[in-house]
């Protein structure tokens, strides 16, 4: 493992897309959910539980080689809103452009030519994180991170809030989100005897209810 490629892979500048999204933040701002440091905190906590979770193991199974396909059904399942897995699936292409452009292999030529759609994003970030020689604690963190910076960065966009009092709220959730990343590594570990039915699937009914408004809305600042 190089921590370097961690370092690429988690950091905001790799262009990855999703600075265009909120993770779900600006719907909650507008239902008034969202409207200070403590409800972002509340709000990325349970984006962590749930979402976060999901996407974490999904991405460490994909980085301890589990199949690819096997995991894209698996993600389509747990992802009730038409929106939010066409969001995925859109992040996924886009990831996967700057990962074949970063550490070219054969593993991600193959999901590009057999996923013309896209593969979903926690999907592509496991098989990237493979790719940069990283292993499936590397992926579910870096979905994790993604999880709930994605919602703080976009609130300090929204709201103005202070961008101190956001990345107050990441190093308070840290904790969390160390014990939430064992339990995504346990369940990716339990796929190759278990198959898909090991992974979590974890609800977020707002999440879900609040894409599909957002996606109709005719002006919005973020993609999602």
């Amino acid at each position: 493992m190089t921590a370097a490629a961690l370092l690429v892979l988690a950091d905001g500048r790799f262009p990855a897309g999703g600075h265009a999204h909120s993770g779900g933040a600006e719907a909650a701002v507008k239902a008034g959910r969202i409207t200070d440091a403590a409800s972002l905190e509340a709000f990325c906590r349970g984006r962590l539980h749930t979402a976060g979770l999901v996407a974490a193991a999904l991405a460490a199974a994909a980085a301890a080689g589990a199949d690819p396909a096997l995991l894209d059904a698996a993600a389509d399942a747990r992802t009730p809103s038409p929106a939010l897995r066409a969001t995925s699936r859109r992040l996924g292409r886009q990831l996967l452009r700057a990962a074949r452009a970063t550490w070219p292999g054969d593993e991600l030529d193959a999901v590009a030519q057999g996923f013309p759609k896209g593969a979903h994003q926690p999907v592509v970030l496991g098989l990237t994180a493979r790719a940069a020689g990283l292993g499936p604690a590397d992926a579910a963190y870096c979905a994790l991170y993604e999880s709930v910076s994605g919602p703080a960065t976009a609130v300090v966009r929204l709201l103005s809030l202070d961008p101190f009092e956001a990345t107050a709220v990441l190093a308070r959730l840290a904790p969390e989100l160390d014990r939430v990343a064992d339990r995504a590594v346990a369940s990716a570990a339990a796929v190759p005897a278990e198959g898909a039915d090991a992974l979590p699937a974890a609800s977020a009914p707002l999440l879900e209810i609040g894409a599909q408004a957002h996606a109709a809305w005719p002006v919005r600042l973020f993609a999602s």
